[in-house]
């Protein structure tokens, strides 16, 4: 009826025959219709929400015939334990549980029922009478009475008794149990007694002792202990794991060896000043417990310490002092005796006064050869403690002299490189080694603040140590090599300070063979300090790495090494070898490709070859085709070739080349072209997965084949020669063939029409039956569910806003209370101050 409530839904285009429908809506008539159902339906669910007013018969079986009632009684019963046993809500702290302590409960514990009398021994105690209560703790009226007989049935109330009465009655009853308990007790033990004796007579009846025989028979018969019984004697009877000392950090480590080390120069230091150990050493004083702050104090300590040693009792100090003590009192004993003896002349005079003169005179050589045998003793003495304090003083001089030549235990961290190489110069290698691990144990990072810094610097002053050892005359190879390993174990505690140390030295390195190719246009070898320091950064840093920091550097400085200095000499091919050898010890992990070295060697097979045309390679910087440094490695001696046998070729052969003679210099050039041989059939194994690899080593096969005089050769040399030849032929070519990039055939243009389909939009479009349904159970199934998330929504607002109204209620109520409330109190006020006033005017 009312306009503004109708809602006309509009359609952009009229379309002849179709129905439409709800062209008109009423949203006010719907939503007055849905509060309407949700007022009969939702809103009544939710006030009954906590109530229940149906019955239920829930009792067990009530209604299952095939239960006998004892049955249905019996399980009723223990359903009812069931519910009654647990807690009914875990936070109902009011809830009656019992509590127990040791099975007794600590309601009737906490009665006092059981108090212990002190008079009674036996299981009777802790039970107080009527009288003893009412004596001691007052009573009341009913307790001073007497109880009546039980006899009496008049029930009359006799007088009651006085205090002093009750005490004494109470007394006599303590006695007279206590004498019962005693009689009882004397009555147990003679029936135990008697019980004994009675026992034993017929135990004595009772006894058959077994003959041996069969006793050996049922020895015999006793089965032996199984394997498996023995093992688990044997665990029974082994000790349990005890759990062990935690792992101690490296910082508790560092200070454990620091004091060590501090400890061991002490002594040593005291033993090189001759000072005596055990005279610092204070004797261990035992004080007992009578003497604690008793104020008694003894001139001399007489207390020694009970020691043992070898399960025998260490009385060694106890003897020389008893010694000392027994020298004293002879020297007191002399004159005591003197004087013994001449009391006991006198006794001697008075009984036999006939024989004075003979006594006497023998009396006077007795003294005499005591005084010389007491002499005599002590010169002995003197002589024997003088020998004594010059054996104790030859000891000690070689005490003092060992501990000179000992190393110190502690050391400093050397402030600059040369009091560090006037630290080790002289030394030998085992005690460079101790110097340098006591160096880093005393002056460890975890103890000081600076001592990283320290550290650091000997990171520096141990590399130029070594390169000094490499530049002598005879380079000690031996003592690097022994160096290397505290220098590795730095590199680990600072490797940003070793690496920086070694860039440092190859940065000079490639520097002064820059300048020196700058001024004189060619460039030689470096010495044996730089070829060891290449070494050396091989050995402290990884080299399979694609980049890094160090080792990148030496291997660009190596390939300039082989292509940019001049090979004039023998010592020149060494180091070129040992600079191939450093090669491939750089990339057997990660097959780098070097051409530097596969040149190199070519060129080192052309120097041994008598002076030709090459024919069939081509041979590459810093080797020339022609020129007056070929045939470095060639040999003509017969009797040399003869003569040679294979042998390693090491390092220091380069300082002993001017004063080794012709024929040790033919067998080293023979050493350096098998040591070429062995190299090229490492590079063949190392480098057989590249698909270049034929056309890479073709140069080293054509001059090996064609050129190389190998007859000439002797055995052993032949061998390297053929072995290197064979893993150069045995490698198969395994070439991927070029294939072009398959594509999709682009097709010909055609004239035919192309029929496309017109699909109109927003209509259901034609397909298969099953397709049809499916799409309409996926149509309807969206639609249902946007209804239900539709009502669900509007019902979720419905219960809101009957909350809000109820919540809106109960302020309204409670702010109407309130401020009822408060007017009577403002009327009760006003009342008061009324009256207050009317008193006030009286």
């Amino acid at each position: 009826s009312n306009p503004f409530e109708v809602k006309i839904n509009k359609q952009k285009f009229s379309i002849l025959g179709r129905k439409t429908k709800n062209d008109v809506g009423l949203p006010g008539v719907s939503r007055s219709k849905a509060i309407k159902k949700r007022t009969q339906t939702l809103l009544k669910e939710y006030k009954e929400r906590e109530k229940s007013n149906v019955f239920k018969d829930k009792r067990f079986g009530e209604y299952n015939t095939k239960i006998s009632p004892e049955e249905k009684m019996i399980r009723r019963f223990a359903l009812e334990r069931q519910q009654n046993y647990g807690k009914k809500n875990i936070y109902n702290l009011n809830e009656d549980e019992e509590l127990t302590h040791y099975g007794q409960s600590l309601a009737e514990i906490e009665k006092l029922n059981d108090i212990v009398d002190s008079d009674s021994d036996t299981e009777e105690r802790g039970t107080l009478s009527a009288e003893l209560t009412a004596a001691h703790f007052g009573g009341g009226g009913g307790l001073l009475r007497k109880k009546a007989s039980s006899g009496q049935q008049d029930e009359e109330e006799e007088k009651p008794k006085s205090r002093k009465e009750l005490i004494e009655e109470m007394i006599a009853k303590s006695k007279q149990e206590k004498q019962e308990r005693q009689t009882r007790r004397e009555s147990t033990l003679e029936l135990t007694e008697k019980l004994d004796n009675d026992w034993k007579e017929i135990q004595a009846l009772m006894y058959h002792k077994t003959p041996k025989s069969e006793r050996k028979d049922k020895e015999a018969e006793k089965p032996k202990p199984d394997e498996y019984d023995m093992i688990v004697r044997e665990l029974g009877f082994e000790m349990k794991a005890k759990p062990s000392e935690r792992m101690k950090t490296e910082e508790e480590l560092a200070k454990e060896e620091q004091a060590r080390l501090q400890k061991l120069e002490a002594d040593r230091l005291r033993r090189m000043h001759g000072i005596d150990e055990q005279a610092n050493k204070k004797k261990p004083s035992h004080v007992s417990a009578d003497d604690l702050a008793d104020g008694f104090i003894l001139d001399t300590d007489d207390r020694r310490l009970l020691s043992y040693k070898d399960g025998k009792i260490n009385i060694e100090n106890e003897e020389e002092e008893e010694k000392d003590e027994e020298e004293e009192e002879e020297e007191k004993g002399g004159k005591e005796d003197n004087e013994s003896e001449e009391e006991s002349e006198e006794e001697s005079a008075n009984e036999d006064e006939e024989d004075v003169a003979a006594d006497s005179h023998s009396d006077l050589e007795s003294d005499l050869e005591s005084e010389e045998e007491a002499a005599e003793n002590k010169e002995q003495k003197k002589h024997k403690t003088n020998e004594n304090e010059l054996e104790n003083m030859e000891e000690l001089d070689q005490k003092m002299e060992a501990a000179k030549s000992e190393l110190p235990y502690t050391f400093a961290v050397p402030e600059s490189c040369e009091t560090f190489k006037s630290l080790l110069t002289g030394r030998t290698v085992d005690e460079q080694l101790i110097i340098l691990e006591r160096i880093q144990k005393c002056n460890h990072p975890s103890l000081a603040v600076g001592n990283k810094a320290k550290l650091e610097k000997l990171v520096g002053f141990l590399l130029e140590y070594i390169g000094d050892l490499a530049t002598l005359d005879l380079p000690e190879l031996q003592t690097i090599d022994k160096l290397v390993l505290p220098l590795y174990n730095l590199c680990q505690m600072f490797p940003e300070a070793t690496s920086d140390s070694i860039k440092f030295i190859l940065r000079d390195a490639a520097h002064d063979m820059d300048e020196v190719i700058e001024v004189k246009g060619r460039a030689t070898l470096p010495g044996l300090d730089t070829l060891i320091y290449l070494k050396i950064t091989s050995l402290l840093f990884p080299t399979s790495d694609f980049w890094h920091p160090v080792v990148t550097p030496a291997f660009m400085y190596m390939s300039q090494l082989l292509t940019k200095c001049r090979i004039t000499t023998l010592q020149d091919v060494i180091k070129g070898l040992f600079i191939c050898c450093l090669f491939l010890e750089y990339v057997s992990l990660s097959r780098r490709f070097v051409p530097e070295l596969i040149n190199f060697l070519l060129g080192v097979l052309h120097i041994s070859l008598p002076k030709k045309q090459a024919q069939g390679y081509t041979v590459v910087h810093p080797f020339t085709p022609v020129g007056k440094n070929l045939e470095l490695l060639l040999v003509c001696d017969k009797k040399d070739l003869e003569s040679w046998q294979k042998q390693n070729l090491p390092l220091s052969v380069v300082t002993r080349l001017k004063e080794a003679s012709k024929t040790e210099i033919n067998h080293i050039r023979l050493s350096c072209l098998a040591l070429c041989f062995d190299l090229i059939k490492k590079c063949a194994a190392l480098y057989e997965s590249l698909p270049s690899f034929h056309e890479i080593m073709h140069p080293v096969r054509v001059l090996l084949t064609q050129h190389v005089p190998v007859n000439e050769y002797p055995e052993q040399m032949q061998e390297w020669y053929h072995s290197a030849l064979k893993e150069l032929e045995n490698k198969v070519k395994h070439y991927t063939p070029l294939i072009c990039e398959k594509k999709k055939p682009v097709p010909l243009k055609q004239y035919t029409p192309k029929i496309v389909k017109v699909l109109e939009f927003g209509r259901k479009q034609g397909g298969s039956k099953k397709e049809q349904e499916r799409k309409q159970l996926i149509h309807r199934h969206k639609r249902e569910l946007k209804g239900a998330i539709r009502e669900i929504r509007k019902d979720n607002q419905f219960l809101a806003r009957l909350q809000l109204s109820e919540i809106m209620e109960r302020d309204s109520a409670r702010k109407r209370k309130v401020k009822e409330l408060l007017g009577s109190l403002a009327t009760q006020e006003g009342e008061w101050k009324a009256m207050k006033r009317k008193k006030g005017k009286n």
